[in-house]
């Protein structure tokens, strides 16, 4: 594609790669038993003998909320990092990320959503174009029907888009990049860190206003890349700023595996009376092994109710949930009081406090 909002510039690249061996490859690394940072490195490595890319972004993400647990920015990304998530949770653009989560088919480039109109996407217009970049390819990474993370791919302007043959790529090796990140995930770890929870003071612009001192030694073991917050806190925050502008549901948190091996349940909630307009995030640390999706896995639910107690967690209604699963709202009541029996809870609210801070808490 020709700078500016033109036709999209579809001419074959030069250059001959061996594809089968660098997939062949990749698959491998994904099934190595490597942890996040070395799986990272080895899957963009991998992935740019067949797929020009002039910059990546690879996230993690909690199965139960599809809310970012980490992630990692090549420049120029790295600095618009609040920027792009304000974006993801506004509601109003192409290709976001629980939207591909949630969709039939995870694969998807700005090109093939725009139609070739670039400029149709705010996103494109407002952050991308700005710092250089044309076309990009999203996929959210699932295995089985969770979602692990996520990853994007950006092509600088002024070149051509991804190609269908790119998109097929990706979307085959992308259950092997999830199955990656959830084994590194779930691998198990010693515990490390205070076990006494950390508050963060956030303002409405992403800037850090105070801080406890469990809240300081929790955010160093979150697997994240620079910056003042972790990516998981920024999320979080976005999404509450989301819904309080009516583009979402209310975030109920996200639980997030540290470095240390540690599991932190986030949570985060509008401060009122103080000084300003800022947020509070609480860090909770909870026992090993206690992610959302873990205890799911490890309940005698049918797989309907599993998918009912996972809506459940992202907030959504009885409306939405029948509207999702194609089923009338009084199955879906049905279904969720068969969920309570078996769970012990009386109401989605203690589902939710079981399933993301667990019995203990």
């Amino acid at each position: 594609m020709a700078s500016g909002c033109g036709g999209v510039d579809t001419a074959p690249m030069a250059g001959s790669v061996h594809h089968g061996q660098a997939e062949r490859d990749l698959v491998r690394h994904c099934h190595a038993g490597l942890p996040l940072p070395d799986l990272r490195e080895r899957v963009l490595r991998s992935l740019r003998r067949v797929v020009p890319v002039d910059a990546a972004f690879v996230a993690t993400a909690d199965p139960a909320t599809l809310l970012f647990t980490g992630a990692h920015a090549e420049e120029p990304l790295a600095g618009s990092t609040a920027r792009f998530l304000e974006n993801e949770f506004s509601g109003a653009d192409v290709n976001r990320f629980a939207g591909l989560a949630t969709a039939r088919r995870h694969v998807s480039s700005l090109d093939l959503a725009t139609r070739g109109d670039r400029c149709a996407s705010p996103r494109y217009g407002e952050i991308m174009r700005p710092l250089g970049l044309g076309d990009e390819l999203r996929a959210a990474l699932v295995a089985g029907s969770e979602c692990w993370g996520y990853l994007c791919l950006h092509r600088a302007d002024g070149g051509r888009g991804f190609t269908a043959r790119e998109l097929e790529l990706v979307a085959r090796i992308g259950p092997h990049v999830a199955a990656g990140m959830r084994d590194a995930t779930a691998r198990a770890a010693a515990l490390a860190g205070p076990q006494r929870p950390g508050v963060l003071i956030v303002s409405d612009d992403l800037a850090l206003v105070a801080s406890t001192p469990e809240a300081d030694v929790l955010v160093e073991v979150i697997d994240d890349g620079p910056g003042e917050l972790p990516v998981a806190v920024q999320a979080l925050v976005s999404a509450l700023l989301a819904a309080e502008r009516g583009h979402g549901p209310m975030p109920l948190g996200s639980t997030v595996r540290t470095r240390t091996g540690e599991w932190l349940h986030l949570s985060a909630s509008r401060l009122t009376g103080a000084a300003g307009r800022s947020v509070s995030v609480v860090l909770d640390p909870t026992r090993p092994g206690a992610g959302a999706a873990a205890r799911l896995a490890g309940l005698a639910l049918t797989p309907r109710e599993a998918e009912i107690a996972t809506l459940v967690l992202r907030g959504r209604s009885t409306r939405e949930i029948s509207a999702t699963l194609y089923i009338s709202p009084h199955t879906v009541q049905d279904h969720l009081k068969s969920v309570f029996d078996k769970t012990g809870v009386r109401s989605r609210r203690e589902l939710v406090g079981l399933l993301l801070a667990g019995p203990d808490h």
